[in-house]
């Protein structure tokens, strides 16, 4: 796979707590020399990110309920709607995972059609967090999000106990329409990694390492 190919697969992301702006603005920088399909911050980063890559193709993309799921769903709502009004063009929301392992999926589902609604057309990433979930819910989190009508779902927040696997990717792709796609994120830090979860199903690839990554495909 080619760099440029690779490249326009990466959400190039900084979700620390402690990112400053001028951290912010150089990780924009890299997204637009590389190519990358969008940068992927805190919500208090979005209008700066969405001006930053005005006109650059680069897509702003923010995360919702994050990194937890665990807010009420009118203010993943409302966090959402304030994001599309500051600039987001991509919405990455957590399910709430308490709710899905107590298989209240009419709850979980309806959560995420509020962050749907709320995004008015904007793309929507459904995190469900899989290192804490069996395969029997992951699969039933896919169906909740495909009911929902968001766009992907995702592997990880990067912030729980484990990151994207191939089994689990694969597992994820084969539980959702045609229509949906799959994002891997969390502990993807070689090229090894990156290829292995396209491999396995993965269409866009959540990465802070994305310079790293990428410098491999130079050796």
């Amino acid at each position: 796979m080619d760099k440029a190919t690779l490249a326009a697969m990466m959400d190039h992301t900084l979700l620390k707590a402690t990112a400053t702006p001028a951290q912010i603005d150089a990780v924009c920088e890299e997204a637009k020399r590389i190519g990358a399909a969008s940068v992927c911050v805190n919500p208090c980063h979005v209008e700066r990110v969405a001006k930053n890559l005005a006109g650059s193709g680069v897509k702003t993309c923010t995360v919702v309920g994050f990194p937890l799921g665990a807010n009420a769903t009118a203010v993943k709502a409302f966090e959402t709607a304030t994001a599309v009004s500051h600039g987001a063009d991509e919405i990455d929301m957590v399910i709430n995972i308490g709710m899905l392992k107590a298989g209240d999926l009419e709850y979980v589902a309806k959560d995420i059609r509020a962050v749907v609604e709320a995004a008015q057309g904007r793309l929507v990433k459904v995190i469900i967090e899989t290192c804490y979930l069996t395969d029997e819910e992951k699969a039933a989190a896919c169906q909740c999000a495909a009911a929902a009508g968001a766009d992907y779902v995702k592997t990880s927040t990067g912030f729980g106990t484990g990151g994207a696997t191939p089994h689990d990717v694969k597992l994820m792709k084969s539980a959702i329409p045609e229509r949906m796609k799959v994002k891997a994120s969390g502990g993807i830090r070689t090229l090894n990694d990156a290829l292995a979860n396209i491999k396995a199903g993965a269409e866009r690839l959540g990465v802070s390492a994305s310079m790293a990554i990428l410098a491999e495909l130079d050796h």
